[in-house]
């Protein structure tokens, strides 16, 4: 799955940035990196693979982050 740069929602309600995608020096596995709308405006970092994830809410599966804008 691509992941497009803009704005995501995070299954918690908060929002965050994505910048770009990076790769890890040593085992060379995509990771997005992002920054946090709110609070200190945090830089991130997380596996593509987790950021693309479904995660289960109550019984129903729902997506880690969900992409809202540009």
């Amino acid at each position: 799955m691509d992941i497009q740069t803009g704005i995501y929602r995070h299954y918690k309600g908060k929002e965050y940035r994505v910048l770009f995608i990076a790769k890890h020096s040593e085992t060379v596995e995509e990771m997005v990196v992002y920054q946090a709308l709110y609070g200190e405006f945090g830089y991130w970092v997380r596996p593509k693979k987790m950021f693309v994830e479904s995660v289960n809410v109550g019984g129903q599966l729902m997506p880690r982050f969900q992409y809202i804008k540009a």
